[in-house]
């Protein structure tokens, strides 16, 4: 059970001064009465212990007072969202509802905390955060961007508040959160400063040592760093004044996030990352003359530095399709150190400071229509005296050409606008298409041809009776589903032309009579048909009687000579199923890809990177060739990978146990003993079933480290191997790598 609010003396003296600022910050955009029921609501609530401490222990009214500073102070929000982070708490515990403070603040204060509400119950739908999609839903979902300025502004204070905290699992979740979605959403509203603030700490809580590690190295550094960025920009200054320039210069450190991603990416120490800070020469120009300016200083800093013509980065002469325009350069500075400098005007850098060029689109990254122009518009409305007045009318229309939904399950789709119930069912899987017959759309029932909204959740309904039909075609929006409809069709069709024939065939051997192809293809046509197959159909479906059929063709044989040369239409015997190629395709376009020895068509491989074997839960990836390898679900790799490469991911799963044997690396530690290493390869060569390919072992100060190669069939064996081989006396660690 929650632990009730008691509010510890600390907790009530940051509660008191915290109120005092937020107050004084936004008296101007208060209405008459606001504080008076304001402190009601607060005191009432705390009174009467409504209020609950969250999984962390914190207090939500301490915490809702901190967030609404940092709304304040730093994203520069005023009355309304305000009054609604203080209100929030109320709203979650149910002291107080939507309606009430529709009543009492007004509408749109209201309409915030809506907006809270549902982001709350889309997290409940879909925990899983780490994708673009989610990102884009979020925003999408939000009918007021004040909603996601506030979601990231608590996102900010709760990462400031769990430093300590003991619950280890949530405080993971947490930054886990903060570096897959709160930070990128951070970046691409330019809020630079709560953006970098959150990578930070996410880093710092997740990657403890890492962190540290780097912040040390900053402080050691920080004074010779600062003494060189003065050495570098003081004789650039003298020139540039000497040219007779208007300009300011600017060195900044950059951020242990980007310096540590720096460090993975070059796989390098920290003494390998050269360009820690970098140098931003802004000048003062008219724009007709900004081109000429920045050259001329681009001359007079290559002048003086020897530039690298390989980092030299021209977005004057073409900017980029966002909008961004620099010149980047990287140059030899004091002591043999390469320093990035970057030069723009005064125009280019609000521009870029505004959010068009977010950093990792100018690294490569095309930008997204749609989403980056809305997103200036808000970044120049919240920089804006009277911005807050056109938020509140402000309503989001991102993505107007996709919808996002959710499965009875919480896993997110996204479609195409115009998407039908049934493009969502054989999305699922081909044979929940087929079937399909309606879809319940968040508990009410619905055609196939209802066309999803962004946030349904959709439970489709079957039926064994169901069948694909032509007409079906027209309906559905997406290639993929128009394909598997295709592929369903013609299925059809050649299971019924299989059943018509087979029916033909019988009825013909009962009056004796052999069928002739020629003779047969010349009654299809004298029947009006000009596909074979749609013969066959109507033989299938009864509309035929297969007495009449036998009469005209005898008719036809001894009557007239049949239609013979290049006219004759193809005869039916070519359509016989090509069963193999059929089961291949039937392969590649189910939901689950199993993995089997004998698998045809499928390029793939099991990962060297983890090694998995037969037993382990498994996931495909799809290479750049075409090609899939297969990853262990607790690969080390998988986290980045699904991160990173979402679309690329199938499912994957065994087939039946097989005679294949696998190869696994094992890790094991122990104290250095005589014999050791004998009794542990003993018990693998006791195994018959088993086979050592390699082993590697070192000795140090007593202990010992190794590594085992072994083959074996599966991960019971395994388990069984790594039981049998910690019970050697000595052996401290026996773990799979």
């Amino acid at each position: 059970m929650t632990e009730k609010i008691d509010f510890t003396p600390n907790e009530k003296e940051q509660t008191l001064t915290l109120y005092q600022k937020v107050r004084e910050l936004i008296a101007s955009s208060l209405q008459p009465g606001d504080e008076e029921k304001m402190r009601h609501f607060l005191m009432n609530a705390i009174e009467s212990h409504q209020v609950s401490r969250n999984v962390f222990g914190l207090n939500p009214i301490l915490l809702s007072f901190q967030t609404a500073h940092i709304v304040v102070e730093e994203i520069g929000l005023r009355r309304d969202s305000v009054l609604a982070v203080l209100l929030r708490p109320g709203i979650e515990e149910g002291a107080v509802t939507v309606e009430e403070v529709r009543t009492q603040y007004g509408e749109s204060v209201a309409r915030i905390l809506h907006g809270l509400q549902r982001i709350q119950e889309l997290y409940q739908k879909n925990p899983v955060i780490e994708t673009e999609n989610f990102r884009n839903l979020l925003l999408s979902f939000a009918e007021d961007m004040r909603v996601i300025l506030i979601m990231i502004a608590d996102r900010v204070n709760l990462m400031r508040q769990i430093r300590d905290t003991k619950h280890e699992e949530a405080k993971r979740n947490v930054s886990e959160e903060a570096a897959y979605l709160y930070a990128p959403l951070a970046h691409k509203l330019g809020l630079y400063k709560l953006k970098s603030e959150l990578e930070d700490l996410s880093l710092k809580y997740l990657e403890h040592d890492s962190y540290y590690h780097i912040k040390d190295k900053l402080s050691e550094t920080k004074k010779s760093r600062d003494a060189y960025i003065e050495r570098f920009i003081k004789p650039i200054s003298e020139k540039l004044t000497e040219a007779g320039l208007k300009f300011h210069i600017k060195g900044r450190t950059k951020s242990i996030h980007s310096i540590w991603q720096k460090m993975k990416k070059q796989k390098c120490q920290f003494e390998g990352v050269y360009d820690l800070f970098a140098i931003r020469i802004i000048i003062d120009t008219p724009i007709d003359k900004e081109k000429m300016y920045c050259w001329q200083t681009f001359a007079i800093i290559t002048s003086m530095y020897q530039p690298n013509p390989k980092r030299l980065r021209d977005w004057l002469s073409v900017p980029k399709s966002n909008g961004y325009e620099s010149l980047h350069i990287t140059v030899l500075g004091p002591e043999q150190k390469w320093v990035e400098v970057q030069i723009r005007t005064e125009r280019m850098d609000e521009v870029a400071e505004r959010g068009v060029a977010a950093h990792w689109r100018y690294k490569g990254v095309k930008s997204e229509t749609g989403l980056d122009e809305w997103l200036t518009n808000i970044r120049s409305m919240l920089e804006t005296s009277d911005g807050m007045e056109a938020m509140d009318q402000f309503k989001m229309d991102l993505y107007e050409d996709e919808v996002f939904v959710f499965t009875p399950k919480g896993d997110l789709y996204k479609f195409p606008k115009g998407a039908t119930v049934l493009d969502f069912a054989y999305h699922i899987h081909s044979k929940i298409g087929n079937a399909c017959v309606g879809a319940r759309i968040n508990n009410k029932v619905v055609n196939i041809r209802y066309q999803l909204q962004s946030g349904d959740q959709v439970e489709i309904m079957t039926s064994s009776n169901q069948k694909p039909r032509q007409e079906w075609m027209t309906i559905v929006k997406t290639s993929r589903a128009k394909s598997k409809i295709r592929l369903a069709l013609k299925e059809t069709q050649v299971k019924e032309g299989l059943y018509a024939k087979e029916m033909l065939e019988r009825k013909f051997k009962n009056r004796k009579l052999e069928i002739d192809e020629s003779v047969m293809q010349h009654l299809i046509k004298r029947l009006g048909f000009k596909e074979v197959s749609d013969f066959y159909r109507q033989v299938a479906d009864g509309n035929i009687d297969v007495n009449t059929i036998v009469d005209k063709y005898v008719e036809i044989q001894q009557g007239e000579q049949p239609v013979t040369g290049n006219n004759v239409a193809q005869s039916a015997a070519d359509f016989v199923l090509d069963e193999t190629r059929l089961k291949n395709n039937l392969h590649m376009s189910d939901d689950v890809l199993v993995i089997d020895r004998n698998l045809k068509g499928i390029d793939y491989q099991l990962a060297r990177c983890c090694q998995p074997i037969y037993g382990d839960q498994v996931f495909g990836f799809v290479t750049v060739n075409g090609g899939i390898k297969i990853h262990r679900e607790d690969c080390p790799n998988a986290p980045e990978l699904k991160k990173r490469f979402g679309y690329r991911i199938v499912k994957a799963k065994w087939s039946g146990k097989g005679s294949s044997q696998y190869s696994i690396t094992l890790r094991i530690i122990g104290n250095d003993d005589i014999g050791i290493v004998n009794n542990l390869t003993n018990i693998i060569s006791k195994d018959e079933k088993l086979v050592l390919r390699s082993i590697n072992i070192d000795s140090h100060d007593g202990l010992f480290s190794g590594n085992l190669v072994i083959m074996l069939d599966d991960t019971n064996r395994m388990e069984t191997l790594i039981k049998k081989l910690r019970t050697v006396k000595g052996v401290k660690q026996v773990i799979r790598l």
